[in-house]
């Protein structure tokens, strides 16, 4: 399998802004795979909210979000980066944490200062530990990258911004002191206008992260050529897959409702009309056809012959 972290460090050195759309499971990662990205970023609301249904307020834990990523990362061919949250406690459950993710074969995290329960980086409420803590949590989490996997990136994200004494002052100070803990990249979250995002360019010192989430909170719109203008690396569109899975399962099952037979023609066109094969090619038959050929006894092939049902193997 090819190492993850590596291939994002290769992507960090290079000039262009890393794009990396959002996924919330395997589904909508391999879609996003299919489309064809560089990277790929696991979200923590739209995991939390289509594994538990709660929303990303604290809710979901430290082994589902593990079970997320590492079932993401196998099912794409691309690096993977992945929302820790706040690390799920301290600095000695930081250590943990990361050794997790690394087992899952993510390319990289983020860890945030806020306090537990955590919630979306985009609504009121958020509290940040104290700063001495926060470094105290990266330190831990460098650690841990350079004694299991030094091409592992840790991203370091600040919420100082948005809290209710926060400045961009202390966000500013906060990512810095970040980066000389051991952080690979700063992630400043909730900027609120060009201004400031150009300001987070000119004084962190080291590559950095913008969270595009669109209408979802405080940060503006901006487009891709001042983001790299400003000195940004890498932009998270974290929430993409998950509007988009709301919206349009919503529009397809009220069309559904009123004419369940015309809604299922109008939804096998639109899926027909994109280019990933049918949907048993999508899933990945072919392959496990393949695996029973290469392992399983020739009897076992029998079952093919005079059955019913769709032919498995890639056209």
């Amino acid at each position: 399998m090819t190492d993850s972290g590596a291939t994002l460090r290769t992507y960090l050195e290079r000039d262009e802004l890393l794009v990396c759309p959002g996924v919330h499971d395997p589904l909508t990662a391999r879609v996003a795979d299919a489309v064809g990205f560089d990277a790929i970023y696991m979200t923590g609301y739209g995991t939390s909210l289509s594994k538990t249904g709660y929303p990303d307020a604290g809710f979901i834990t430290m082994p589902e979000m593990i079970e997320n990523a590492g079932n993401i990362q196998e099912r794409i061919d691309v690096p993977l980066i992945a929302d820790a949250d706040n690390g799920y406690g301290n600095a000695t459950n930081v250590i943990r944490t990361v050794r997790e993710y690394i087992k899952a074969g993510v390319g990289a995290i983020h860890i945030e200062d806020q306090t537990f329960p955590k919630r979306c980086g985009h609504t009121k409420g958020r509290q940040v530990i104290p700063r001495e803590e926060a470094v105290g949590k990266i330190e831990a989490a460098a650690d841990v990258r350079d004694d299991r996997a030094e091409d592992f990136v840790l991203i370091a994200r600040t919420d100082a911004r948005g809290t209710g004494d926060g400045s961009l002052d202390e966000a500013i100070g906060r990512a810095n002191d970040f980066l000389a803990a051991g952080a690979d990249v700063a992630f400043v979250e909730g900027p609120t206008d060009d201004t400031e995002l150009e300001r987070i360019g000119r004084e962190v010192d080291g590559p950095l992260v913008y969270n595009f989430v669109g209408d979802l909170g405080s940060s503006p719109y901006v487009d891709l050529a001042s983001l790299e203008e400003w000195g940004f690396d890498v932009v998270l569109f974290p929430i993409t897959s998950t509007l988009s899975t709301i919206a349009n399962v919503y529009a397809d099952l009220s069309t559904f409702a009123d004419d369940p037979v015309a809604a299922m023609r109008d939804i096998d066109d639109a899926f027909n009309s994109q280019p990933v094969g049918s949907l048993h090619e999508f899933s990945g038959f072919p392959e496990v056809v393949e695996w029973e050929r290469q392992y399983l006894p020739d009897q076992e092939q029998d079952k093919y012959e005079d059955s019913l049902g769709d032919d498995l193997e890639s056209e």
